[in-house]
């Protein structure tokens, strides 16, 4: 089994408490900014072995009965239809999204804001939307200056201007379906706003990465500063918490930049800020909850290779500079570690050379073996690799065909001559359709299908970059994957 470094249920009991005790802290309301992925922290997961990708929301349902969720969305990015990259959909649809996902697991959606509007008609657009639905919404202005310009943006003329966002729970939950939305302006709108009805409330961060109370270069830290490397974030010993309390302590460069100003604008509304430096801003326990420190290591200075690949293959199709390339390479270099220290890339390109240079897929099991895919005229590398991995797990004999080529060829043929594809070599998912269909009548097929859970969290290294259908069903299967920075042909174009 994989070690295990991260106590999962320790982490949710204490951020829930310190979440209460941070609520008790401002007199019974706190607006509480959530910056990442609430739903799928794979991240989190990745580099925190033990920690479950969906905590965060495990932890709200702890506070149910005292949250409620606000939605912050950019009219902006709603004009210029911004899209998630890992998803693919817009912002406004991935906010309707997430209203789903909140109140199907019994959260409460509370409203929606519209940051940044100037009258924006797909913005308005959506607004009609929502009130069609039944949702409430909210519009907060540009404010000129924001932030440097402190007497106007705490006036009436700045926030004093946005709509009051009407709110009923002790915890207010701000989040977005991505950066830029407006989340920290909307929590200052509403303390300035809740101040002047005479409310008491207070604003905090909740924060995963980088984690304040372990060392500044820690693998762990040093991680999170790869997965940012294209927005150019870096860790920072917080200087404001040093001077205060002589701790050290690990923030990152824009909340220490930006924390002169959100402090200077808490004293203004509140008459005393409650914070000393911006770690005092976050409630993160996620450091208290390491269990094994080597295993946590480990597992991040895997990370951080696997970013570098991405990285790598995102300057090859494009998608990137050369600089975020060149950022994580020296971070591997402060730690010592290089590609050679992922096993299952060396295998996979050990098995392309034996065959010829052909494209190769090698994944790793979790007690260290590697069990190697080739290309075939019938399989991908990828292909061949997930049913001998399954033979594997299986104890099914290597000579034993789970698929035969009668069960491959019309598949291919509907592939080429139908659909007009190109390439007729099976891809995963049609690999696992085809497996499941045979897994009905067939006891071998069933039982090699029934390890696919097994597959969860393993090591997977490709000598080409793969078809995106490859990656993402990769991705659902949640294995870790890399690729090399390489296509299969020298065509300019691949789908």
């Amino acid at each position: 089994m994989a070690r295990i470094g991260f106590d999962n249920d320790k982490y949710i009991a204490l951020q829930s408490q310190n979440i209460r005790d941070r609520i008790d802290m401002f007199g019974g309301k706190l607006y509480m900014e959530f910056g990442g992925k609430l739903f799928d922290d794979f991240h989190a997961s990745r580099v925190l072995p033990g920690f479950k990708p969906d905590s965060k929301v495990k932890m709200l349902l702890e506070l149910k009965d005292e949250a409620e969720i606000v939605i912050v969305i950019n009219a902006n990015a709603i004009e210029k239809n911004k899209r998630r990259g890992d998803l693919g959909i817009t912002y406004d649809l991935d906010t309707l999204r997430l209203i789903d996902a909140f109140r199907g697991i019994g959260l409460y959606v509370g409203s929606v804001v519209i940051t940044c509007f100037t009258g924006q008609p797909l913005a308005i657009a959506f607004e009609k939307r929502l009130n069609s639905l039944g949702i409430k919404t909210y519009r907060h202005y540009p404010i000129k200056d924001y932030p440097s310009d402190i007497p106007l943006i705490v006036s009436d003329e700045g926030f004093g201007k946005n709509d009051y966002i009407e709110t009923s729970r002790h915890l207010v939950v701000i989040t977005a379906p991505g950066p830029g939305s407006g989340k920290m302006s909307a929590c200052l709108s509403q303390l300035y706003q809740d101040h002047k009805r005479g409310i008491k409330a207070g604003y905090a961060k909740f924060e995963t990465f980088p984690i304040w109370n372990i060392p500044l270069k820690h693998p762990v830290n040093v991680a999170y500063e790869a997965a940012t490397a294209d927005l150019s974030d870096v860790n920072m010993i917080d200087p404001f918490h040093l001077e205060a309390y002589g701790e050290t302590t690990v923030n990152y460069n824009r909340d220490v930049e930006i924390f002169p100003v959100l402090n200077a604008i808490m004293e203004r509304i509140l008459g005393k800020s409650p914070y000393k430096s911006p770690t005092d801003m976050g409630v993160n326990m996620a450091g208290c909850a390491i269990c094994d420190d080597e295993a946590v290591k480990d597992a991040a200075c895997q990370e951080i290779i696997r970013r570098y690949y991405a990285a790598c293959c995102n300057v090859r199709q494009g998608l990137s500079e050369k600089a975020e390339v060149a950022k994580i390479e020296l971070l591997m270099n402060q730690l010592g570690i290089s590609t050679a220290d992922r096993p299952v890339a060396q295998a996979a390109l050990d098995k392309s050379a034996a065959t010829g240079g052909k494209p190769a897929a090698a994944i790793q099991l979790e007690d260290g073996r590697i069990i190697t895919g080739k290309t075939s005229s019938l399989l991908g590398a990828s292909s061949s690799m997930l049913l001998n991995v399954l033979k594997e797990l299986a104890g099914i004999p290597d000579d034993i065909e789970l698929l035969s080529p009668t069960i491959i060829e019309p598949i291919q043929n509907m592939k080429t001559g139908v659909l007009g594809n190109h390439n007729p070599r099976l891809h995963i998912d049609e690999i696992l359709i085809a497996l499941s269909i045979c897994a009905a009548t067939n006891g071998t097929a069933k039982k090699a299908l029934d390890q696919i859970d097994r597959l969860k969290g393993l090591q997977v290294h490709s000598t080409v970059i793969l078809s995106r259908v490859d990656e993402q069903t990769f991705k659902k299967l949640g294995v870790n994957l890399t690729c090399e920075p390489q296509y299969q042909t020298k065509k300019l174009y691949h789908a």
